[in-house]
């Protein structure tokens, strides 16, 4: 999966679109935004009592947001509801988030100098084997993510 990102980063620097590209170890989807939050541990505990089943990430067909380019994502239905419930979990445990509706994808540009080319999504696919509570931080050279925490999947939720 993530030589796939990386070869439609790849894709997108040959066609000599600039901007900002994250780095390979900032690829990620975010499956909630809370934003500034004065208690990790908390959210981490809310994080960890929701339980989820295995699934799996496909790529899909790439897009944009204003001048932000991004790789679309298919998730199956069990995964969407999974969002839900950890968000319903985090509103009940008082905890704010960006209540946006949910939209699968992995940033791949950030401020591009163009509009979207012609990208040919490649097929891959994984496996989700975590969900991470990560802390981003602005850097010299973009956003630093630390992982605070993780939850692992659980073959018995529904």
């Amino acid at each position: 999966m993530k030589n796939a990102l990386l070869a439609l980063q790849a894709d997108l620097r040959r066609q000599g679109v600039r901007g900002r590209y994250p780095g390979p170890g900032n690829l990620h989807l975010t499956l909630t935004f809370i934003g500034e939050y004065p208690d990790p541990a908390r959210v981490l505990r809310t994080l960890q009592s929701v339980p989820y089943p295995p699934f799996s990430v496909k790529i899909g067909e790439p897009g944009r947001f204003g001048d932000l380019f991004w790789a679309g994502l298919t998730l199956p239905d069990p995964a969407f509801a999974y969002v839900a419930r950890l968000r319903r979990a985090l509103r009940e445990a008082g905890i704010p988030f960006d209540s946006k509706p949910f939209a699968p994808h992995v940033t791949l540009l950030r401020q591009a100098d163009r509009p979207l080319p012609r990208l040919i999504a490649p097929e891959a696919e994984m496996n989700v084997r975590r969900v991470s509570l990560m802390r981003s931080e602005r850097g010299e050279r973009g956003m630093i993510y630390t992982e605070i925490g993780a939850a692992a999947p659980s073959p018995s939720a529904l």
